[in-house]
């Protein structure tokens, strides 16, 4: 059961005690609703891949403890200008985050692998990602498991809003984007520890975030 009182945040300024790793945030106003914009640090963007960025602990962190229940957030995601190539619009959720960031669970969107935008295969299969670090990032999961396992489609595209849910129980995740199921895992790769929430967004991405709701069970 969900709590009574969730944690909800519009996200319209950087949440007080909220604490950023390798990311900048500033509040922002884009098509006339306030939200947060999150995008890598410069340095970390210029970094090694899978050292610096690539599902690493790169996020805003918010002063909210969460073990199981339901996250929810509005994005909307595009590429930066310096994008590189293999950049989708990476952003999303993490969970569970450790307090020194050694651990954390996390779901995140690509829009520019969306239906919507009609991407070549097996890229249409690829516009929901989870993973949990440290141990598995998205190329070993893909490696080691089947691509349904922990990826899937959906009818989303760039630069435009996309509500984000994931309902959290112990080790199953279930993930639904504007209202419709899109992946259930049945189990995770992370055994279930309390830790914080966080704004996820990844190398070429200007991510936006709104209306942040945090039920825990």
């Amino acid at each position: 059961m969900f709590s009574f009182n969730p944690v909800r945040s519009p996200l319209d300024v950087i949440p007080d005690g909220a604490m950023l790793r390798s990311v900048t945030a500033q509040p922002a106003r884009v098509g006339g609703r306030d939200c947060l914009r999150v995008q890598l640090e410069r340095a970390v963007a210029e970094g090694v891949p899978g050292v610096d960025y690539i599902d690493q602990p790169t996020f805003v962190i918010l002063p909210i403890e969460f073990l199981d229940g339901r996250i929810e957030v509005d994005i909307r995601s595009r590429l930066t200008a310096d994008a590189p190539e293999l950049a989708r619009g990476f952003a999303g959720l993490a969970y569970r985050i450790a307090e020194d960031c050694s651990r954390f669970e996390s779901v995140y969107v690509r829009p520019l692998n969306g239906r919507k935008v009609n991407p070549p295969a097996p890229r249409a299969g690829r516009a929901i990602q989870y993973f949990a670090y440290p141990e598995w990032p998205f190329d070993r999961i893909r490696n080691e498991f089947p691509p349904e396992r922990f990826e899937a489609g959906a009818d989303i595209g760039p630069d435009e809003w996309i509500t984000l849910a994931i309902d959290v129980r112990h080790d199953r995740v279930r993930v639904t984007v504007n209202g419709a199921e899109q992946l259930l895992i049945p189990e995770t790769l992370a055994s279930p520890e309390p830790g914080r929430v966080g704004l996820f967004v990844d190398i070429g991405t200007d991510a936006l975030f709104s209306n942040l709701v945090v039920s825990a069970r």
